[in-house]
């Protein structure tokens, strides 16, 4: 990739999507939007959102159209030209032979009878992501013990991905293959696309992003995030050597409070500065 040329990869909901408690900086939004226009950009959604809800997500708030999308926590890769998103099939070849050669409904049937599990609706389910219901239990090991004592029984290795739907009050479950995660989508998509380590930055705001915050790749922890992300951030890239690859934004670039977008990008202008000429330019238009 030309030297000037960088790629930003971010989290959605409560990174750029004003979706928390903080207050968002109103021309944050504005300025994302210019610098994706820009043709040294490229802009990569990293988010648990499906096809559906990532398009959702650009309509209702307004956000860029991204270049590539990184959707269905961490399952799928899509290639995105205006309105023709095309998956990535060597992205589905990189994380099949976790399920030896099985897929959701495969699975289901592994699972079937497990006592608290409920199967998700057929639109939230993917040939690499099996979704259920479960209880309302923050920690339940007993129902996980179980659920990895069938999958491993029978050769699958899997990642599963438990949280709590506090309006819904229940629990949702994801299995996952276990190399299917955002580091390892984002890092295949530098590779197969070329981008460079110095060229690439992401941004996140959750715990769910920790494994990229703390990892080599350039990140950015917006301010809004919760302070035990930013305390657990912080302690592990320092354990790990690896404290100069995470950015926290503080706020007060270009007036903004480095919540949400504001945050994303006051940490690119910290990675790469000639961005900042970009976006101080963008900020006076």
């Amino acid at each position: 990739m030309p030297t000037d040329d960088v790629v930003l990869c971010t989290d959605l909901d409560r990174t750029v999507i004003p979706n928390g408690d903080q207050p968002e900086s109103p021309q944050a939004r504005v300025l994302l939007r210019r610098f994706a226009a820009r043709p040294e950009s490229t802009l990569v959604y990293v988010s648990g959102r499906d096809e559906g809800l990532l398009r959702d997500a650009i309509r209702d708030h307004d956000l860029p159209v991204p270049d590539f999308a990184i959707g269905d926590v961490g399952t799928t890769i899509y290639r995105v030209q205006g309105d023709d998103w095309q998956p990535m099939e060597a992205w589905s070849r990189e994380i099949a032979p976790d399920w030896q050669g099985m897929e959701g409904p495969d699975l289901a049937e592994l699972l079937r009878g497990v006592e608290g599990l409920r199967l998700q609706e057929a639109e939230k389910q993917n040939d690499f992501k099996l979704s259920y219901y479960g209880p309302e239990d923050p920690r339940p090991e007993e129902l996980l013990s179980e659920v990895r004592r069938r999958l491993q029984d029978n050769g699958v290795r899997a990642n599963l991905i438990w949280s709590i739907d506090e309006q819904a009050r229940c629990g949702l479950l994801d299995v996952l293959p276990a190399s299917a995660n955002k580091r390892h989508a984002i890092e295949f998509l530098m590779r197969e696309r070329g981008f460079g380590d110095r060229q690439t930055v992401f941004s996140g705001d959750s715990g769910n992003d920790l494994e990229v915050l703390v990892s080599s790749l350039q990140a950015v922890l917006v301010r809004n995030a919760p302070p035990e992300v930013r305390e657990e951030a912080e302690r592990r890239v320092a354990e790990s050597g690896e404290a100069d690859r995470l950015y926290v934004a503080r706020g007060g670039f270009l007036g903004m409070n480095g919540n949400y977008a504001a945050g994303v990008l006051e940490g690119l202008a910290h990675y790469l500065p000639h961005t900042r000429a970009w976006l101080e330019s963008d900020s006076k238009a």
